[in-house]
């Protein structure tokens, strides 16, 4: 274990995180409390994560040889996204911890391969079938009725790779200018049945290699073009012994695929009254950014504290209702200079800004308001971060 290979050693944790993105730089944030340093390989000198992590490699995290030389600087190796070709997960295991391990996240990685191994377990999911022609694709959506929803099995994120086909006419597309492989793993494409859902949920749990875990409360989150713009924590109408079976599904599964850090169980309420799993991510989420501000261990540092094996900390909530709403890139370019009007006019609001340049539709920030009233923290919440987008009615 890291914390045992350290124990009475006069040195500082070292964490390596792969990707240069915002969950980087918060995991950081959270790091610089418990004495961590954090070494960073990320795409570009000024990504998000680079601008405030002193120890950055610049460098391609497609290579070997780059993972390889940055691997040997630190003592356990995290990642900010899934992008990491599985094969050198493998090779890096055997430098340098590697959490979560390989193992489990070529099921974040590989949607056919989550969907086998969920379903092999009695884990709900939706109707599916891993297609590599359209001839099958299209069987697939003749037999449970159209529309289906088709994925690319690796790559897709943010409603990449992702496609609603209303009839058999339309199956070639997904297969459209697909790699045949990602890195040497064989790209296929997974066909699920469409849930008209009515909501989605969000279930987080955290995991740590000698098997300890935490769950967070179920959050409920809004997602427009397969992008995360909002989430209310706790999820509101879920009943205490439904909240409570989806906590113990998101262990199970945690236990089962033996993740280590965190594991965001994206869920789908069927019309039907199922619940089924949408997707896994085996890294700090953006479905979890609210526990920031309103748990008492924050999702990051949770994660941190598990890939080192430290015992983890408190998931309960700090208040009554906590809602965050993303800053997608808008009208206003100066986030900083609108800080004015957002605090001057909610001193209990909290914000936080990426660092990134403002584009459309691109997440620069969220916001989070805590309060023992729901409408209070929506309309809050709602209203700084239409501020901070540009938006003239806010």
């Amino acid at each position: 274990m890291v914390a045992d290979t350290l124990s009475g050693v006069d040195r500082r944790y070292r964490v390596g995180i792969v990707g240069g993105g915002q969950l980087a730089r918060m995991m950081h944030q959270a790091g610089i409390s418990l004495g961590i340093d954090v070494h960073l390989l990320s795409e570009t000198p000024g990504s998000s994560a680079a601008q405030v992590i002193a120890n950055t490699t610049v460098g391609d995290h497609s290579q070997m040889d780059v993972l390889q030389r940055f691997a040997e600087e630190v003592d356990v190796l995290t990642f900010d996204h899934e992008h990491v070709p599985t094969k050198y997960l493998r090779q890096l295991a055997g430098i340098v911890e590697v959490r979560p391990w390989p193992d489990a996240l070529s099921h974040a990685q590989d949607k056919a391969l989550m969907r086998q191994r969920l379903t092999g377990i009695d884990i709900p999911c939706p109707r599916f079938a891993v297609c590599r022609t359209p001839e099958e694709l299209a069987a697939f959506g003749e037999e449970i009725g159209w529309p289906v929803i088709a994925k690319t099995s690796r790559g897709g994120y943010d409603g990449k790779g992702v496609w609603k086909l209303d009839g058999p006419e339309l199956a070639s597309e997904p297969f459209d200018g697909k790699p045949d492989t990602s890195a040497g793993e064989e790209v296929v494409i997974v066909a699920e049945e469409f849930i008209d859902f009515t909501r989605e949920l969000s279930a987080l749990v955290v995991r740590s290699p000698s098997g300890q875990a935490v769950a967070y409360p179920i959050s409920e989150t809004t997602q427009v073009d397969g992008v995360c713009v909002e989430t209310i924590t706790p999820a509101p109408g879920l009943d205490d012994q439904q909240a409570v079976d989806l906590q113990a599904m998101a262990l199970r599964i945690a236990g089962e695929l033996e993740v280590v850090g965190l594991l965001a169980v994206e869920l789908m309420a069927a019309p039907d009254g199922r619940v089924v799993v949408n997707e896994l991510a085996m890294r700090p989420h953006n479905t979890g950014h609210w526990s920031i501000d309103g748990a008492q261990t924050s999702q990051f540092e949770n994660h941190l504290r598990a890939v080192l094996d430290l015992p983890l900390g408190a998931p309960d909530l700090r208040a009554t209702h906590v809602v965050m709403t993303n800053v997608l890139g808008g009208a206003e370019q100066d986030l900083t200079g609108a800080l004015q009007h957002v605090f001057a006019r909610d001193r209990a609001i909290r914000v936080h800004l990426y660092g990134k340049d403002v584009r459309a539709g691109r997440k620069v920030g969220h916001v989070t308001a805590c309060d023992h009233d729901l409408d209070a923290a929506l309309r809050r919440a709602r209203h700084a971060a239409r501020y901070l987008m540009g938006d003239p009615n806010a």
